[in-house]
């Protein structure tokens, strides 16, 4: 949370499982820049590749990828939850390449980076996607169970809780005889 990563364009990338929390480093890293006075967007991938793709005219295009670079943090969330197709690929490249060694990008994944074909199949970016995102990066491996899960299988157990009778209340509800 120091934010000197900043200062050298670095870009983090959060991998690790569903529900560990890899959004909300990125959201409590965002909030820090913001308060800090820098611009800060956060977006997850399906939003982002999604606007950028449909778009018809190669000007639109172009100011809209002006605007997913201009901010001086880019937190890009989610990114392999999806397949994508050869052009959100190169959309990425493209995006990340306007960013490459001028500003921070922070991006959140569950898949490891030997996988992310899979993620954009048959996209020849790839490759060179990844190598300008690893380049200058800090990548922060987060392991552990999800906390929804988690969360879900406590309230689950306190429902249970709940319902169970005790002899005491099963006493207090049977109705006295007169």
């Amino acid at each position: 949370m120091t934010l000197q990563f900043m200062a050298d364009a670095t870009n983090v990338v959060f991998v690790g499982p569903n529900g560990v929390g890899k959004s909300m480093c990125a959201a409590n890293i965002g909030h820090q820049e913001v308060l800090a006075g820098h611009t800060v967007l956060f977006v997850t991938a399906g939003q982002l590749l999604g606007d950028l793709a449909a778009l018809d005219s190669d000007s639109t295009l172009r100011l809209r990828l002006r605007r997913y670079a201009a901010p001086d943090l880019l937190l890009i969330d989610e990114v392999g939850y999806l397949s994508y197709s050869n052009r959100h690929a190169d959309l990425l490249f493209e995006l990340i390449s306007r960013r490459y060694q001028h500003k921070s990008t922070v991006v959140t994944t569950n898949r490891p980076f030997a996988t992310w074909n899979e993620v954009f199949p048959n996209a020849a970016c790839v490759v060179s996607l990844v190598d300008r995102l690893v380049h200058r990066c800090e990548v922060v491996r987060i392991e552990g169970e999800s906390y929804r899960k988690k969360e879900a299988e406590e309230r689950i157990a306190a429902r249970g809780r709940q319902r169970q009778v005790t002899p005491t209340t099963a006493a207090a509800r049977k109705p006295k005889k007169s």
